[in-house]
């Protein structure tokens, strides 16, 4: 693609991210978000709620106020024709080969898969962690590929990340029992001082590593945040048997 060069792949790699900006058209956006407004309004299943995740923020209970606010609209792939043209897009999928130097990339239906929300009002804070600490594949090296439905910034809950973590090998005792990064340690603290937003407009497209460590803030706005997000490996990385990486069959990109 003319605006994705190989120094945005030397970037990506030195930084565990890249952002492409104003990739796809405001009205496709639009269109998208759209789409996942009125499965929200229908509360059209499979969908994943603050209360289910008990994130700092969320809701106690279903029955306590805001007790259905929803977090992500799980299988984003397969609920509509528009989510899976564009999990499966071509440009989406020559900048995956370049990123991953393989030509045989696939999409995985069992992580991320989603529309990510932050409502206002109830919406929770997810603290810092690496997906790879939740998935399961023969190595440890995916990318998610996240499209802004709208404007993303500190206010709304925006991701923070730590440029350059996905290269660093960390103990398990980083973490809590929960995979986040533990907050009584002082290098812990240290490492999150060097966060930054990744602040987005509608149509830019973050794509970052799975081992880089993130985390997003609540929505204190009065809108509603929308990204619709996918996340991609080679076809010779696979998912372990008998996990939830292996729940459900991957989508093969065939260009």
């Amino acid at each position: 693609m003319a605006n994705f060069l190989k120094r945005d792949r030397e970037a990506f790699w030195r930084d565990g991210f890249f952002i492409l900006r104003g990739l796809v058209p405001e009205k496709e956006c639009m269109g998208l978000r759209d789409i996942a407004q009125e499965h929200l309004a229908k509360q059209l299943a499979p969908i994943e709620y603050e209360v289910d995740v008990q994130y700092p923020g969320a809701p106690k209970n279903p029955d306590a106020e805001g007790g259905k606010t929803s977090r992500r609209l799980l299988q984003a792939f397969s609920r509509h024709k528009k989510f899976r043209d564009w999990a499966q897009a071509e440009q989406i999928g020559s900048i995956l080969k370049t990123l991953f130097g393989s030509a045989a990339i696939s999409l995985t239906q069992c992580h991320h898969n989603c529309i990510m929300t932050k409502q206002p009002g109830y919406s929770s804070e997810t603290l810092w962690h690496q997906d790879n600490r939740y998935w399961c594949f023969d190595e440890d090296n995916l990318i998610s590929v996240w499209l802004s439905l709208g404007i993303e910034e500190d206010e709304n809950g925006c991701l923070r990340v730590i440029k350059g973590s996905h290269r660093e090998k960390f103990g398990s005792d980083r973490f809590n029992e929960a995979q986040f990064l533990r907050a009584d340690l002082a290098a812990n603290n240290e490492l999150v001082q060097e966060s930054i937003p990744v602040e987005l407009a509608i149509g830019d497209v973050l794509f970052f590593h799975s081992r880089l460590l993130h985390a997003a803030g609540r929505n204190l706005t009065k809108e509603a945040k929308l990204s619709l997000v996918f996340t991609y490996h080679t076809e010779e990385n696979y998912p372990v048997a008998n996990t939830r990486s292996a729940r459900l069959p991957d989508i093969a990109l065939e260009y």
